[in-house]
């Protein structure tokens, strides 16, 4: 049952990413897309050259690496949020618990405030987006002794804060007509920041990081038994702990830098797959994979045919997210 239901979500999500690139305020239909799609795989068509190359740019240039960094970025953080929640066993964690998003947002507004290139922007808001997460890691290491993980938690919410604290300074700081609306923006986050290079390039790191952690299930079902029982089982904790935070944070670091921060979908995507298909890790990390790929590329979409006007996505899922997470509420301890 569970495997027809992986394919047949897969098989959604692919029929969502093909309906995405008809969307948009350049309208295109079925049969020049049908048409559009022959000549490219290098069949006759009669589609004139003129017209090819301006949907190519449409399709090719534009909506497709936007569909595809959607579904990378939802899978990203619904998996990062799903194996936080099964390793720390609270159903309340979200890929931001250790500060990666904080530490992240910092990296980026440094970076706009001092003017360089969007690049180094980039690398900036992935190396403090590590930056934050070891200094969690850190400050838990000092109570090493402590035998459960209240104290990574704690070191998280430190972490936080101290890196939205330089971002506080950082923004009172910044041009106030330049690099502050520039900053705003991007903490909004949008998947317009997803350049066709960008999404190329980070594609494979993300889909490998995904699949690490969706292999690294069974251990994450262990851990959710609790830390004296997973030791029991002969899982080394500490190991398993660390992989999947460094890959987690990975991948969360990532999904920041293609589209800045957003919200809500490492939390209430692992609550809706562990309500639709049980308590396995083995199955909530992949169909989480799948549920966030899908549902942010819904909200991408109904963002663009509810309003004529691009609205960042992090306020669209914020938007969406809350009543959806106040209608699972009540299912959150199911499976911990």
């Amino acid at each position: 049952m569970n495997k027809i239901s992986f394919i047949l979500l897969f098989f959604i999500l692919i029929l969502a990413m093909n309906g995405s690139l008809f969307l948009g305020h350049y309208p295109i239909s079925l049969d020049e897309y049908l048409m559009f799609m022959q000549r490219l795989l290098g069949f006759h068509s009669v589609i004139s050259l003129e017209k090819y190359e301006m949907l190519s740019s449409v399709i090719l240039d534009i909506r497709l690496p936007r569909v595809i960094a959607a579904v990378l970025i939802g899978a990203s953080l619904a998996v990062a949020g799903a194996s936080f929640q099964a390793m720390f066993v609270n159903p309340l964690v979200s890929p931001g618990i250790l500060g990666v998003l904080s530490g992240a947002s910092f990296g980026a507004a440094l970076g706009m405030v001092l003017g360089v290139h969007w690049f180094l922007i980039n690398l900036l808001t992935f190396i403090f987006g590590m930056i934050a997460v070891l200094v969690a890691l850190s400050i838990s290491l000092i109570y090493s002794s402590a035998k459960n993980m209240i104290i990574l938690v704690l070191g998280g919410i430190i972490s936080s804060s101290l890196f939205s604290a330089l971002l506080s300074m950082v923004k009172y700081g910044a041009d106030p007509y330049d690099a502050l609306p520039a900053i705003t923006y991007w903490l909004m986050g949008s998947l317009s920041f997803s350049t066709s290079n960008m999404v190329w390039n980070l594609a494979i790191p993300m889909l490998a990081g995904i699949l690490i952690l969706i292999l690294f299930s069974k251990y994450l079902n262990a851990l959710s038994l609790g830390e004296e029982e997973a030791k029991a089982l002969g899982v080394d904790t500490k190991k398993i702990k660390l992989t999947v935070i460094i890959v987690a944070t990975f991948i969360s670091a990532l999904s920041v830098i293609l589209a800045g921060i957003i919200g809500w979908v490492g939390l209430i995507i692992p609550h809706i797959a562990r309500l639709l298909f049980g308590a396995d890790n083995k199955i909530i990390l992949p169909m989480s994979a799948l549920l966030g790929g899908l549902f942010l590329l819904i909200v991408d979409n109904t963002s663009k045919i509810v309003f004529s006007f691009e609205i960042p996505i992090g306020i669209v899922t914020a938007i969406i997210g809350i009543p959806i997470f106040v209608l699972v509420l009540k299912n959150a301890k199911r499976g911990f």
